[in-house]
């Protein structure tokens, strides 16, 4: 049976900067353990630590651009583009550039806060 989600629940994020995190489908919003879908809306300047999650994580951005920063060198996803970072692989992201960025992130298995691995700074 189809199971409307009447409203994201809006996500504490890391980082140097508020970012707007509403998640639709995850953990927390639906009790969802397969997969995660969140809208993200960063500003610009933000950034996070590095992390090395045990997910696979695809991104959509809408607007601006996000920049994908990994051992083998750093990508610069704009709007209509997307970017897929494997499980295990260490990532830091950052909206450097003015305006920020909005996109949508998708993580499979769902994103855990015990199964991101943030660096400490």
């Amino acid at each position: 049976m189809a199971e409307l989600i009447a409203a994201p629940t809006r996500i504490t994020a890391a980082g140097n900067k508020p970012k707007l995190i509403d998640e639709y489908v995850g953990r927390v919003n639906s009790a969802t353990s397969a997969v995660s879908i969140a809208h993200m809306r960063s500003p610009e300047g933000w950034e996070e630590p590095a992390q090395t999650p045990e997910f696979d994580e695809y991104t959509v951005v809408l607007r601006g651009a996000l920049r994908v920063a990994t051992g083998q060198g750093d990508l610069m996803v704009r709007a209509g583009q997307a970017v897929r970072v494997r499980a295990g692989e260490r990532v830091r992201y950052s909206t450097p550039e003015n305006g920020g960025a909005e996109y949508i992130a998708v993580c499979l298995p769902a994103f855990s806060p015990a199964t991101v691995h943030r660096d400490a700074n």
